[in-house]
């Protein structure tokens, strides 16, 4: 269908409970993505039993009171410059200012949009999907200046899409889907007879100092420039086409790939690859296959796999899971030929990427650490050529357990940032079991070629369309 008008009928900010004024210092992984998009990630209900101003305000109330602990969220960033003792500028901080600016909720109305027509089976993502995320051309940057969270709730004619829109610097997508399961807890609990209070209470409160190699607080972090706004590389418009596709793999279709993995690298003499082979490895190197056969690919022409990764565990000392930064990083595989990689086969690729990630450990990550501070690049999620493929985002993020008082949400979808031919997304599957929802952007000519692949779509599942009643 074409693309519908969005309109925007309200716009509230939302505030956290007076505090303290408090800077946070925002370190390597944090600056990192000040070149970045805003995260966009939204879910898809069925219409609670109230009217949407109600249901806006429901969620003004509750967010307010989760604020008062994930209180961050509710500042801007600020720029501090840092001068020797002559008075020349040798240097730029960013720090989270937390002085409770506040963050915005706007109501908004798409016009004969139905929840079928935001998921429909077996087709492109829509188009006008896009709309329901605003702040769609900014950048973390921005967020010294524009609110560092946002939250479209559209009405549908026969639902509702709550899009929640999130600046990438003040954390990662761990820390992002722990705010908004917290939020969605108190909203929860305004819904039932005992009321909110205690909602958060038992709870591991978020840690917000930022992490440091020598184990201390963190002290601010000074990049080499005395203006930070000159290193910002926005997207040149008008971007290139994309297609979408959301591709669902089913617990057992995934476990099916992992054990043909297995065999290949039994019958390969690779025993210690067989084992510890995991179904994101099995995933992984399909698609990794699959986008290299789309793309025609020259035979030798070098393909690299690239994925985010959680370092909270990877350190030593681990970090908290109540972590509230940025801890990933991008784990890369060794660049392989194209023929090469086909040849080889699935078990091959699915080992090649089961190795880059087990090398990603404590030294490996500090290392990384310590060279990006003489020469800061920032612009770290942008690392793609035309044959490469990042995957990011994780299948074990709550999403399905953001239940805001009125049921299960329907589908998990994004917006536009962040998006480029051989990006892919994982979201969990809505059947739960260990089920994936893999949103995949190619090029338009490229999608057309992948939807022909016979061994990707041996391996996706039927779509499980949702129920109305969750």
């Amino acid at each position: 269908m074409q693309s519908p008008p969005v309109q925007v009928v309200s716009r509230r900010t939302v505030k956290p409970p007076p505090r303290p004024r408090e800077r946070i210092p925002l370190t390597t992984w944090d600056l990192s993505m000040l070149c970045a998009d805003y995260i966009q990630k939204g879910l898809l209900f069925a219409p609670p039993p109230f009217s949407t101003a109600r249901l806006v305000g429901h969620l003004q109330a509750a967010l307010a009171d989760a604020l008062a602990a994930y209180y961050p969220v509710a500042g801007r960033l600020a720029f501090d410059q840092h001068r020797d003792d002559t008075g020349h500028v040798v240097g730029c901080s960013v720090s989270v200012d937390c002085a409770g600016q506040g963050v915005e909720i706007l109501e908004a109305v798409a016009d004969g949009v139905a929840i079928a027509d935001v998921i429909p089976p077996d087709v492109d993502v829509p188009r006008f999907v896009r709309s329901f995320f605003p702040l769609d051309e900014a950048v973390n940057y921005d967020g010294h200046e524009r609110p560092l969270f946002v939250v479209q709730v559209t009405e549908l004619a026969d639902g509702v899409f709550v899009g929640f829109v999130y600046n990438h610097a003040l954390s990662d997508g761990t820390a992002f889907w722990n705010f908004i399961n917290a939020w969605a807890r108190i909203a929860r609990a305004r819904l039932s007879p005992t009321g909110a209070p205690g909602a958060l209470e038992s709870r591991t409160a978020p840690l917000f100092e930022r992490w440091s190699t020598d184990g201390g607080a963190a002290a601010p972090l000074v990049l080499p420039y005395a203006d930070l706004a000159v290193l910002i590389a926005r997207p040149t418009l008008p971007l290139p086409p994309q297609r979408e596709r959301m591709l669902h793999f089913s617990a057992e279709s995934l476990e099916a790939l992992k054990e043909r993995a297995r065999q290949e690298l039994l019958v390969a003499g690779d025993a210690a690859g067989a084992a510890s082979l995991t179904r994101f490895q099995a995933m992984s190197s399909l698609l990794w296959r699959c986008f290299v056969r789309a793309r025609c690919t020259a035979p030798d022409q070098e393909v690299v796999f690239h994925a985010t990764a959680n370092n909270r565990a990877r350190l030593r000392p681990s970090l908290p899971a109540d972590y509230f930064g940025n801890a990933v990083n991008a784990v890369s595989t060794e660049a392989v030929r194209a023929s090469e990689l086909l040849a080889r086969g699935h078990g091959w690729a699915a080992a090649a990427v089961g190795r880059a990630v087990v090398a990603h450990k404590d030294a490996d990550i500090r290392a990384h650490v310590a060279a990006w501070a003489p020469e800061p690049g920032l612009s770290a999620f942008r690392l793609f050529n035309p044959n490469g493929m990042l995957i990011s985002s994780s299948p074990r993020f709550d999403m399905y357990g953001c239940d805001f008082g009125w049921g299960k949400a329907l589908a998990a979808r994004s917006g536009k940032a962040n998006k480029y031919d051989g990006k892919v997304s994982l979201f969990p599957g809505r059947e739960g079991g260990g089920s994936i929802d893999a949103e995949v952007v190619l090029a338009p000519e490229h999608m057309a070629a992948l939807e022909m692949d016979e061994e990707l779509w041996a391996a996706v599942s039927p779509d499980v369309q949702p129920t109305r009643k969750g």
